[in-house]
């Protein structure tokens, strides 16, 4: 097992980590057609089209809509009779998660001017929201409680799950979990029908204002091609981690850590950066030997060939300015003053400070959000949270003085643009 290895002092340096980092997210032709017929389809035939493809794609039976709406006596069962580890873990990655979606929430506020004029900003939640979960191969209860969670502690009044569930096999622990962070109803779809289902509306299932949580890229291009109707999370790319460290840390610990991410499919990113090139070294042989005890040991290798680096920078301050131009997802500091180094850090989708703090934790039950800007996307966006659910309205209230003097203002800015009725609109309200 190979990783490509990179050096800050390269002067190809900067043009070789771009070109590690690019991620082409947008879907091929192909793609692009068959969800724009299915959304299409949905769109106009409702529950008949949803059932045809949900038979179809996930080999069901279902003759009828409500076939394939999960009760929520069924979520009872699920968490009833879940393993006492597995409900305990549930309940405690639920409350810290909601714990730290209740510091999130925003308020209305308002305040008053000398002259009576009140502006303010009143805050409200969305009034129903769609979950996508993955079936399928993967089942992720944790996403289920990252995405429901700050939903409804930011007050939406109806959480719609959807869920795939091929061959008709559904997921426990993806129910309890479901029960636990408070999804109001669940249909087993999934795919681009479900987006559609959700964006759109059909007979059994109400059309959303938002539609948050991850999927193949099928759902990724529905969910892009449905923005504008509803609201969307994000367009995620592949998980990616860069853990940077200054090769105190037991090398065996930095090597999981990488293929933490690696794990999750072929396309994942994993990333070494440090200053020590010896212990460079010694982590690349850890993978090495590490891998071969790994029961995805095939998807850890292709995730490190075809994508992983490992980057030896001249100093400390380089680094940072590495890892700020890689704008990571997931960002370990696995150094000594690493609580100073994270307030150097203008670009990360959530940043895991000291050695003793895996990116583990974060994904399941440290409390902030596993929903995670990708592809340098951290830039410019944050990880999900409850602002997300909440909208904001401009509140503006004029007494009749305030009126009169504003007005005046308005007007004359109203006829440079050559909007006579704005202009006017404005000044019926002046006082002579």
């Amino acid at each position: 097992m190979d990783i490509k290895r990179l050096n800050t002092s390269d002067a190809s340096f900067w043009d070789d980590l771009k070109g590690m980092l690019e991620w082409e997210t947008v879907s091929d032709k192909a793609v692009f057609n068959t969800v724009n017929d299915i959304l299409a389809d949905v769109r106009t035939r409702g529950d008949e089209a949803l059932l045809e493809y949900t038979n179809r794609f996930d080999r069901m039976d279902a003759g009828a809509m409500s076939q394939l709406e999960i009760p929520q006596a069924r979520l009872h069962e699920a968490h009833a009779n879940l393993p006492a580890d597995q409900r305990e873990a549930l309940e405690l990655a639920a409350g810290r998660i909601r714990n730290y979606a209740e510091h999130q929430t925003m308020e209305s506020w308002q305040y008053t001017e000398a002259d009576g004029t009140v502006l303010g900003q009143q805050v409200t939640p969305l009034d129903r929201v769609g979950l996508y979960v993955p079936g399928g191969k993967a089942a992720y209860p944790s996403s289920v409680l990252m995405n429901a969670i700050p939903a409804k502690v930011a007050g939406v009044a109806e959480l719609i799950m959807v869920v795939p569930t091929p061959d008709g096999v559904v997921n426990e622990l993806v129910l309890a979990a479901a029960l636990v962070a408070g999804v109001d109803r669940v249909f087993t779809v999934g795919g681009a029908q479900a987006v559609a289902a959700l964006a759109y509306g059909t007979e059994s299932v109400p059309p959303v204002d938002k539609i948050v949580g991850p999927g193949n890229i099928y759902v990724a291009t529905a969910k892009r091609m449905v923005f504008g109707t509803v609201g969307i999370d994000m367009i995620a790319g592949p998980s990616e981690i860069l853990v940077m460290c200054d090769g105190k840390t037991d090398p065996d610990w930095i090597a999981m850590d990488l293929f933490s991410q690696a794990e999750h499919d072929e396309d994942a990113q994993a990333i070494l950066l440090t200053t020590d090139a010896a212990f460079a070294e010694q982590v690349i042989e850890s993978m090495k030997r590490q891998v071969l005890e790994m029961p995805r040991a095939d998807i850890i290798r292709e995730s490190i060939v075809s994508r992983g680096v490992v980057i030896v920078a001249d100093d400390l301050d380089n680094a940072i300015e590495v890892a700020n131009f890689i704008a990571p997802e997931h960002l370990e500091l696995s150094l000594d003053d690493a609580m100073e180094v994270s307030s150097k850090i203008r670009h990360a989708g959530a940043i895991f400070i000291g050695r003793y703090t895996s990116e583990a934790i974060g994904d399941y039950c440290a409390g902030p959000n596993h929903v995670l800007p990708t592809s340098r996307t951290a830039r410019f966006s944050s990880p999900l949270g409850v602002y997300d659910f909440q909208k904001r309205s401009s509140l503006i209230s004029c007494t009749a003085d305030s009126a009169s003097r504003l007005g005046k203002t308005a007007s004359v800015l109203a006829r440079g643009e050559g909007l006579i009725a704005h202009a006017r609109s404005a000044e019926y309200r002046i006082k002579d």
